[in-house]
């Protein structure tokens, strides 16, 4: 069978939705399949998922996409895996059957945790090692969350029966069988040493965590094994996998150090290329895994912003005041700015540079002319003054400043925000052709492993520019929303 017969099918599984994306040697979508799931509420700032919805309508949508594309499965070449970070589940060994809920990325449950180990004196060991903060964002605490508070099953755990993972984990073990995962989503779990390679038994000691529930550790282009008989007809290699952040990087082609990228979905993130040394940040970024190709480590600065495409799915869903995300822009352009509104959406706390789990949601300078309009215009600002706080830090941490940002995600389609981010950022902000630069780079990561594509090289001649907003705002107007958006943090930093 000729390559030009041949695809690649990327499973982009995400915190609101499971997706599947068949790609041509061109990056180029012929088929995909789009799945929303369930999203769990048990008390304020907990957040959940069904591990069997998860695998399901990451299975159907794989289906589904096939199906849409009119390829056969055995026209599949490799599989490659993207997912949600963070997320924690454990599940039996012996009957793969989840023994919790899926505990996700933005669950604020472990925050005591996080408070008694910075107690212990433990950050700067942690962060050191792991080029994180210890923060109930990362898996770790929220496994030992699930020790303390389920009966007996840190017992379980100890005996090996049972395995803990990240998603990629989970579905890699119901595509293959296979307990794995790979270097970046391991080095988001608060437990592997980013700097040896491995996990690290001094923090599994100090947690309590058996080294016997944890997944091997491979690099994000590797064979995961293949797919089990049953599942589409034919045995497909699983041959790439990566975190949803670090496949974005890869699938904007950032492989020079000092290349960036900011992904405008359900929260926003940002990372930049460091290249094979990692960068201890001093301004509260991550450290953190780029990918890992087989021959050593490309590192990654990381800033995280926890809410951002959800805020506006807030003021559709609990406020009411919009029927969907296209309006969301058309009442902002409805008005001249946001009347001295300012939202800062910490629903869940706040990420980077702050890590305030403690912080609330906030609106300030509401008059009795605040409308609508103002509300949703404050909603969609808040999403590139977070950003902005992120790329400003990331900037300091590297020493040079960025010549452009580029940007993908849900979000980025929002021409008002990219236009806003470009302002108050003062640089570019480029989107690609294909703005499933998630999905796709993790077809590329499985492709490469398979010949499909060749090098790096011919992946960067893949991305082509679709648009580029550049930045038309007077720097005393810029410099004034700024001021306004600093108060408003300190003020919902305050209100705890």
């Amino acid at each position: 069978m000729s390559q030009q017969d041949q695809y690649v099918l990327a499973l982009d599984q995400g915190t609101t939705s499971s997706r599947a994306i068949i790609f041509n040697e061109s990056g180029n979508v012929i088929g995909q399949k789009q799945i929303p799931f369930t999203q769990i509420y048990p008390k304020p700032g907990w957040v959940e998922h069904d591990p069997m919805e998860i695998w399901k309508t990451q299975y159907d949508a794989a289906v589904g996409a096939i199906e849409n594309a009119q390829v056969t499965p055995g026209q599949i070449a490799a599989i490659g895996i993207t997912n949600q970070r963070e997320t924690t589940l454990v599940w039996e060994r012996a009957t793969g059957k989840p023994v919790h809920n899926a505990i996700v990325w933005q669950c604020r449950r472990s925050a005591q945790i996080c408070q008694e180990l910075r107690a212990m004196g433990l950050s700067d060991m942690i962060h050191a090692r792991t080029g994180l903060v210890l923060d109930p964002y990362f898996s770790g605490t929220k496994l030992v969350w699930m020790f303390n508070e389920l009966p007996g099953l840190k017992a379980r755990a100890e005996r090996g029966e049972l395995m803990f993972g990240t998603v990629d984990s989970w579905l890699v073990y119901n595509l293959t069988g296979r307990h794995a995962t790979d270097a970046t989503n391991a080095c988001r779990t608060l437990l592997f040493n980013i700097r040896k390679g491995c996990w690290d038994d001094d923090i599994l000691r100090t947690l309590g965590i058996p080294a016997s529930i944890l997944p091997e550790v491979l690099p994000s282009s590797a064979d995961y094994g293949m797919t089990k008989k049953g599942l589409f007809g034919a045995e497909i290699p699983v041959t790439g996998c990566a975190g949803d952040q670090q496949a974005a990087l890869f699938g904007h082609a950032c492989f020079r150090p000092g290349s960036a990228k900011n992904t405008y979905g359900t929260g926003c993130f940002t990372l930049m290329n460091t290249g094979s040394t990692p960068v201890d940040s001093r301004h509260n970024l991550l450290t953190t895994i780029a990918w890992d190709l087989g021959k050593g480590y490309t590192y990654a600065l990381e800033g995280s912003v926890f809410i951002a495409g959800a805020v506006i799915q807030w003021l559709r869903d609990e406020l009411k005041i919009i029927d969907d995300s296209a309006e969301s822009e058309r009442l902002a352009r409805s008005v001249e700015d946001s009347g001295g509104v300012y939202l800062v959406p910490a629903f869940v706390g706040m990420g980077a540079p702050y890590w305030d789990a403690e912080a609330r949601g906030t609106i300030v300078g509401i008059t009795r002319g605040t409308g609508r309009a103002h509300i949703t215009r404050a909603a969609i600002e808040a999403i590139a003054y977070q950003s902005y706080d992120l790329l400003v830090a990331m900037e300091r941490d590297f020493g040079k400043p960025l010549p452009f940002i580029k940007a993908d995600g849900g979000a980025s389609g929002n021409n008002f925000l990219m236009q806003f981010q470009a302002d108050i950022l003062d640089r570019p902000v480029i989107l690609p052709e294909v703005n499933e630069v998630t999905a796709l780079g993790a077809a590329y990561l499985a492709g490469l492993r398979t010949g499909y594509w060749a090098s790096l090289e011919e992946v960067e001649l893949n991305w082509r520019k679709r648009r580029e907003f550049t930045p038309d705002m007077p720097s005393e107007k810029r410099a004034r929303l700024l001021e306004g958006w600093r108060k408003a943090v300190d003020t919902a930093r305050v209100f705890k």
